[in-house]
């Protein structure tokens, strides 16, 4: 398979999707809801993000593929239904407080994750290589800013094994672009209905003197470091890391969105300071989890399925540009290296992404 196959493959794929999302989002905008004024542009976000290591570069294994689609709320009105499920999550010490001035948003997102061993042609797979396994999942995540801060409380369901459709999206699209279809999707991981819970915190801090806008020392180089943890039956890690960014209207976000378990990213846009502008901004940042759990490596919870075993620690390096035309339209372009993530895994994997989001 050459690589300017996979790059068609997943270039098609993208715009396939960009449509079926832009339907629908125009569907959920024509709602009755009115959020109300606010300072923010109130108007819903629609974004596709494909994560694929085949993207760029000419590779086919371990984590190949991930989608997600997500749709993102204008700033939410305080005495609505979704804001209650604020003020009762807030009940939580130190978690979505109530009394500081916030705004508040809700994203609500659809994915899929796909995993091979390195060789797809050897029937059954290397038990010493990662298990083949798909990952359907759809949830809410509950989003919350207060000046330069920022929490994110993310819940997906879904489900692992065969009944998340990895094998037919992989294999029917290879037999689709006549290229050779993985042999060993018999041997994967069993069906188990999956949950996550997820809270992360971002923290946007200028760097003093280094700008080029009057009073505005996040129009030049910030970092953007955050604390998270997730829990399931799925996932369960807690992670710490860091970005750096350089650009113009950095106060738009706290970094592009991505796909867990990953330097987690948000759904998070504030377009009300680009008014007709053009932001961008350049980034590079490092993540390290510590891993208890992740059924794509361990297997099944209760039964006996390929596994192979996990490694405790680790680390993600990336690097991306994000570009944005006003508020209407965005696009982020990004490249992540993954440290080993299971025993008796030689090297480590290289994943490209690419994000499109649309306001409405």
């Amino acid at each position: 398979m050459t690589r300017h196959q996979h790059i068609r493959r997943a270039g098609l794929g993208v715009l396939a999707l960009s449509a079926f999302l832009a339907l629908h989002a125009r569907a959920f905008a024509q709602t009755d809801a009115d959020p109300g004024p606010s300072p923010h542009n109130d108007n819903w976000r629609s974004t596709i993000l494909e994560e694929n290591d085949s993207l760029y570069f000419n590779s086919d294994k371990h984590y190949t593929q991930g989608l997600r689609l997500s749709l993102l709320s204008p700033v939410l009105e305080p005495d609505g239904w979704t804001d209650d499920v604020f003020q009762f999550v807030g009940k939580i010490p130190t978690v979505f407080e109530n009394d500081v001035p916030s705004h508040r948003r809700v994203s609500w997102f659809f994915g899929q994750s796909i995993f091979t061993p390195k060789n797809l042609d050897i029937k059954p797979p290397d038990p010493g290589d990662r298990p083949y396994a798909g990952w359907l999942y759809v949830g809410p995540s509950l989003l919350q800013e207060t000046g330069n801060q920022l929490e994110n409380l993310e819940i997906e369901v879904g489900l692992v094994g065969p009944g998340a459709l990895g094998r037919q999206i992989q294999n029917d699209w290879h037999q689709f672009m006549g290229i050779h279809q993985a042999q060993g999707w018999s041997n994967q991981i069993q069906n188990e209905p999956g949950g996550v819970i997820a809270y992360d915190r971002y923290w946007r801090l200028g760097v003093p003197f280094v700008h080029w806008e009057e009073g505005g020392v996040q129009d030049g180089v910030d970092i953007v470091p955050m604390a998270g943890g997730t829990v399931g039956n799925v996932f369960d890690y807690a992670q710490i890391g860091a970005q750096l960014r350089i650009g113009h209207h950095l106060e738009t976000d706290y970094g592009p969105v991505r796909v867990r378990p990953s330097f987690s990213g948000t759904d998070y846009f504030n377009g009300e300071h680009l008014g007709d502008d053009i932001g961008w901004y350049l980034f590079a940042g490092a993540a390290g989890r510590a891993v208890a759990r992740n059924i794509f490596l361990d297997g099944n919870s209760f039964r006996t399925s390929a596994h192979v075993e996990h490694k405790t620690f680790v680390g993600d390096l990336q690097a991306g540009a994000s570009l944005y035309w006003s508020d209407h339209a965005r696009l982020d372009l990004s490249v992540m290296r993954r440290s080993p993530e299971f025993v008796g895994q030689r090297s480590q994997d290289v994943l490209g992404t690419a994000a499109v989001s649309f306001s409405w």
